[in-house]
């Protein structure tokens, strides 16, 4: 576990928030000089708190539909699950593979840009592997919710409006040239890299650049320039809960109870799968239960059950299909 303050907390926030925040920006909203912030910043990328910058990425905008895919393996050496879990990593679609501790083994986020195109994939990946699927379950995704960090902050810092931002699954199609394709692509994994690199991979002035992506974000394309912390280095946990309901009516009630708490990090909704699906941020395990109890208290009998995955490893993620030019 890394040691962090009050400050490097604050840092983490603002660049949850925006991570393409110049460090001076962020100096002057957490009360340090900007090579303060700098140095800040290095040490928790050296320590391995920041594993990443990300862009978040509204992918339905640009024409794709996402299905989910939850498995539990049977019957599999260790040689066998790398082998599977590599054939979903190297699917050029994949959105995210994720394997877990739970009712089920394996996580897999897709994109398509029609449903046969998934039918198809879903085939070839059977004809291979499904003689080690003791159980699968496919579930068509609509629309994650996030919300901001607060659970870095202290009490008295939270803001009242915790959303940060929504993408929802879409009929319509945004078109964008072959540059923006490119610049996405770069920032899916890089989301911090400064204009000046971005100007001369793609021969063109850092004008240009900052110009396309405000237009990016004006499309409803970008939704935001994120940091992806390791939460056990800072002693915290990850988790995706799955709740069902007695009662579908009682889900908008429970979901707005839950969105004012800082352990909601994001709410996942999706055709196929639980009637609330939100990932909580937490201490341990052990919350999990207080937090179904308060539920419990607040809606009485409105749960029929509930159960959660623990993350083991997240093999890949990337916030668009992978494109080459």
């Amino acid at each position: 576990m890394v040691s962090i303050d009050v400050k490097d907390r604050k840092i983490l926030y603002e660049l949850d928030l925006n991570c393409r925040q110049s460090n001076t920006q962020i100096g002057k909203k957490v009360g340090l000089k900007k090579d303060v912030v700098s140095y800040r910043i290095k040490q928790m990328q050296d320590e391995g708190v920041i594993r990443n910058f990300w862009t978040a990425i509204n992918t339905f905008n640009l024409g794709y539909s996402v299905f989910r895919i939850f498995i539990a393996l049977q019957n599999t050496s260790a040689e066998k699950k790398n082998e599977i879990i590599q054939h979903f990593c190297d699917y050029k679609n994949t959105w995210a593979v994720i394997s877990s501790r739970g009712e089920l083994d394996l996580s897999v986020v897709l994109w398509v840009n029609d449903n046969y195109e998934f039918y198809r994939f879903w085939g070839r990946t059977l004809d291979l592997f499904e003689q080690f699927f003791a159980k699968k379950i496919i579930s068509l995704y609509i629309k994650t919710i996030d919300y901001k960090k607060t659970y870095l902050l202290s009490d008295q810092a939270k803001p009242d409006n915790r959303e940060h931002y929504r993408i929802i699954s879409s009929t319509k199609k945004v078109d964008i040239d072959k540059l923006d394709y490119q610049l996405l692509n770069e920032l899916a994994i890089n989301a911090r890299c400064p204009f000046i690199e971005l100007a001369t991979k793609f021969h063109c002035s850092s004008q240009s650049i900052a110009y396309r992506i405000q237009n990016l974000m004006k499309k409803d394309i970008i939704k935001a320039f994120r940091v992806n912390i390791d939460y056990p280095k800072i002693d915290l946990q990850h988790h995706k809960v799955d709740i069902y309901l007695k009662e579908h009516k009682q889900r908008n009630a429970i979901v707005d109870f839950m969105k004012t708490k800082s352990y909601l990090q994001c709410l996942n909704v999706a055709i196929g799968w639980a009637d609330i699906e939100p990932e909580f941020v937490i201490k341990d395990i052990s919350e999990i239960d207080e937090i179904i109890n308060e539920i419990n208290v607040k809606f009485p009998n409105s749960i029929q059950k509930h159960s959660f995955w623990i993350g083991n490893k997240v093999h890949r993620e990337r916030w668009l299909p992978e494109l080459s030019f």
